[in-house]
């Protein structure tokens, strides 16, 4: 067994963390966990996760449940289109395997949202299988370790990180193995400021004998993140306000939102959302009193939201962008799910 191997799994088997997906590891619940832990911290997933298998124990319950009740359970962790992706795999494993979701590594990748971390990572901790696994912890892990000096991301450090998991997965224990890298990268070697004096491959790497950690992984340099002004409207009549229906593909689809979009160029943002609403709506509004200003940060984009409270002046709308429109009594917002600036709008509606 690799040094590496050996003196980590020693750690591990006395530092790893107790979590609801690692304390009954059946291949449903490795799954589920590994497709929200992507992007997402250990500590939100816990409660997520736990919500999730009460809704949703099995791959039956999920492949039978509504897209909807499926975005709506899902609400808050971001990045919806894992959601959507595992309501298409849990189908096809109904259909294709038998309701079991496959061993075989190239089977799971096969399957929506499944990429070469995940199916590695399903394969070993799930199943028992000598695959390796390669997420962002592990990566800094290796690049600390074998000093790395190159962008971790460019192809070839990459081909070279895989080749470098692939030599140092100890037989048969491949799973315990992965989660201890997990767990590594997490509390000990964290991006900035690893524990050094508390990692036990201390005196294996490369990078702590040079004093390179802090310089390890290499990342190129990152692009400005562009900074979007949005206005939404709040469209009332009767009672109701409406919502839209993102498409089901791209950022937030099928989940519901105010309807409205960027600013241009030279225009105020009532004139910006009376455009957008002729463009998706067909229709025309008077743009009232503004209800708020909402901001969130995306992966490579910021938005800053003003929303304002609107009247219809123009014919019923048409859903010309939307999947479908919804007139919505306020005490229902809740039951319609929505990305976060859109919930946001809907709670201080509802105070």
């Amino acid at each position: 067994m690799p040094k590496i191997a050996q003196q980590l799994l020693k750690w591990y088997h006395q530092h790893a963390r107790s979590l609801p997906w690692r304390d009954d590891p059946t291949p449903y619940r490795v799954w589920i966990s590994e497709i929200m832990l992507q992007q997402t911290r250990v500590e939100t997933v816990r409660a997520y996760f736990e919500r999730w298998m009460t809704q949703f124990p099995n791959i039956s319950t999920l492949a039978a449940a509504d897209e909807q009740q499926v975005l709506q359970m899902w609400e808050g962790l971001g990045y919806y289109s894992r959601a959507r992706n595992l309501h298409r795999a849990a189908r096809i494993v109904m259909d294709e395997f038998d309701g079991q979701l496959p061993v075989n590594r190239d089977d799971l990748l096969s399957l929506p949202g499944i990429g070469p971390y995940t199916a590695g990572a399903i394969a070993s901790i799930a199943f028992g299988q000598d695959e390796a696994a390669l997420d962002g912890n592990i990566r800094r892990v290796y690049a600390r370790l074998f000093n790395i000096d190159q962008p971790i991301r460019e192809r070839e450090t990459e081909k070279q990180l895989w080749a470098i998991a692939r030599q140092q997965l100890p037989a048969g224990q491949a799973g315990d193995y992965n989660q201890a890298l997990m767990d590594l990268g997490s509390a000990v070697c964290t991006p900035r400021s690893p524990d050094c004096a508390a990692c036990p491959l201390t005196n294996l790497c490369e990078a702590y004998a040079l004093d390179l950690q802090d310089q390890r992984p290499v990342k190129t340099a990152r692009k400005p993140v562009p900074h979007y002004i949005v206005a939404a409207a709040v469209i009332h009549r009767d009672g109701l306000v409406l919502l839209a229906q993102r498409p089901p593909n791209g950022l937030l689809g099928g989940l519901w939102e105010f309807p409205g979009g960027k600013q241009e160029d030279g225009e105020t943002l009532p004139a910006a959302l009376q455009r957008e609403i002729r463009e998706e709506l067909a229709t025309e509004i008077e743009v009232g009193e503004q209800l708020g200003i909402y901001k969130h940060a995306y992966t490579h984009f910021k938005v800053t939201l003003t929303a304002f409270h609107c009247r219809l002046t123009g014919p019923e709308p048409t859903a010309l962008e939307a999947t479908a429109l919804s007139w919505t009594p306020i005490p229902d917002l809740g039951d319609y799910p929505m990305g976060k600036l859109d919930r946001m709008i809907s709670k201080d509606l509802q105070n």
